[in-house]
């Protein structure tokens, strides 16, 4: 449409000019394969595209990787499987038998019973091992016997410079029979052991009367450890044998050392019966092996 007034416009600055041109300039579009471009900047187009991810030298790349086009970064070819670390991969070699290579969670299983032990395994019974109670187990009897020691002994003592003699004799006899309580509980510590097999579990305890309880394997249909704050920092916790939901004798036995090296051995035998054996043979003949060296 013209101007209705017939008058020539009015001319146009030269800032107004400008901005009417800038405004109506076509924006360019800018396709995938330019590359990023920033005006009149530094051109990146040689470098490495975006859409493929960080750029790596041919001699920095992953084990068994390669570059694929229209990947992201480098990608692990599937024939070559999981990358697997040194230590990994001990643990999963395995012999002829399955038994595994590496290095083993448990330690050495004791080769013969003592005497104390023997005479309760019967001819076809595999030794696994026998363990006494741990030390904690004395901490009530020894602090009794050394509180005794100094309140006893101070009172004889002062009975002794009052002229009391019958007294202090009294007082001796007290201290002597607690130290030997004492001794009583040291003694019953060190023939109390709980004992390992491929057939069952067993505590074996007393000193003149002797108490041995025992547990099969097979009967075993739960089993835990539990251990106090003071347990796991002196490593010992109590065992807990569940057996078909009925009240057992070996129920529940405490003051166990390494509960969790020893939950691993019973564990093992109760599900893994053969790798025991298998291992055990295997370590027979290095032994031999050895030995003939």
């Amino acid at each position: 449409m013209g101007n209705p007034s017939g008058e020539p416009p009015e001319p146009e600055d030269d800032d107004e000019r400008r901005r009417r041109e800038r405004d109506t300039e076509p924006i360019p579009r800018v396709r995938p394969d330019d590359g990023p471009q920033f005006g009149t900047g530094p051109d990146f187009s040689d470098g490495p595209s975006y859409s493929d991810g960080p750029a790596y030298s041919d001699d920095i790349g992953y084990a068994g990787s390669e570059r694929r086009a229209g990947t992201r970064g480098w990608v692990r070819d599937p024939d070559q499987g999981p990358e697997i670390s040194e230590e990994e991969l001990a643990g999963l070699r395995v012999d002829a038998s399955g038994m595994p290579l590496g290095p083993r969670r448990v330690l050495p299983l004791e080769d013969e019973p003592t005497s104390l032990v023997a005479r309760y395994l019967f001819p076809t019974e595999r030794y696994r091992g026998e363990w006494k109670r741990h030390k904690i187990s004395l901490a009530t009897p020894l602090l009794i016997g050394l509180l005794a020691t100094f309140v006893l002994g101070y009172l004889s003592g002062f009975l002794a410079g009052q002229e009391v003699g019958a007294l202090t004799t009294v007082a001796v006899l007290i201290w002597l029979g607690i130290m030997g309580w004492v001794a009583w509980k040291v003694a019953d510590w060190y023939f109390d052991r709980f004992i390992l097999t491929n057939k069952r579990v067993m505590v074996v305890n007393g000193i003149i009367t002797r108490q041995v309880a025992m547990m099969p394997l097979l009967r075993v249909t739960d089993m835990k450890y539990e251990q106090s704050p003071l347990g796991r920092a002196l490593n010992y916790g109590t065992f807990v044998l569940e057996s078909a939901g009925q009240e057992q004798a070996l129920r529940e036995v405490k003051y166990l050392p390494n509960p969790n090296e020893l939950y691993l051995r019973v564990v093992e035998e109760m599900y893994e019966p053969q790798a025991v054996e298998a291992r055990l043979g295997k370590e027979a003949e290095e032994a031999k092996a050895d030995d003939g060296a």
